[in-house]
């Protein structure tokens, strides 16, 4: 004689965000722009990021290639933000998980952990432990073992 209901609880956790991957045309001329020699690189993905604004892999390259510590900074902090607008747009509502696992997800993460790294090379620490924590709770395997992949 019971009048609680039952629980139900999903067997695979929280729910978990796929981006949509970036179009071909994108990813094709971000491998064009850093296969070029190392001094026209950087200016080369730039040129990419400059057309095509919301790309998170963009912009994850660009903050690899910037020329300080600050470039850099800005750079992963603007695909940060611009990744957590496509991840609304998919339906992510400030939970659950984003993997690594998910090729499509991995420029926003790549942003978010030099976002990390970064922070903590300009003395943000604060800021850098967020990101630490924020990475885990979006993917509890962080980190992947390379970020390259």
């Amino acid at each position: 004689m019971s009048d609680t209901s039952p629980v139900n609880l999903s067997p695979s956790g929280p729910p978990e965000t796929v981006l949509d991957p970036e179009p071909d045309a994108v990813l094709d001329a971000l491998r064009a722009a850093m296969d070029r020699p190392d001094g026209e690189r950087r200016s080369a993905v730039a040129e990419v990021v400059a057309r095509t604004p919301r790309s998170l892999a963009g912009w994850a390259a660009l903050g690899a290639l910037a020329r300080d510590q600050i470039e850099a900074y800005a750079c992963f902090r603007v695909g940060y933000h611009r990744g957590l607008d496509r991840l609304r747009q998919s339906g992510w509502r400030g939970t659950g998980y984003v993997r690594w696992e998910h090729p499509s997800n991995r420029g926003f993460l790549r942003c978010l952990a030099g976002l990390g790294r970064c922070a903590q090379e300009i003395g943000e620490a604060d800021e850098a432990e967020r990101c630490a924590v924020f990475l885990h709770q979006l993917d509890p395997s962080w980190p992947p073992t390379s970020l390259d992949d």
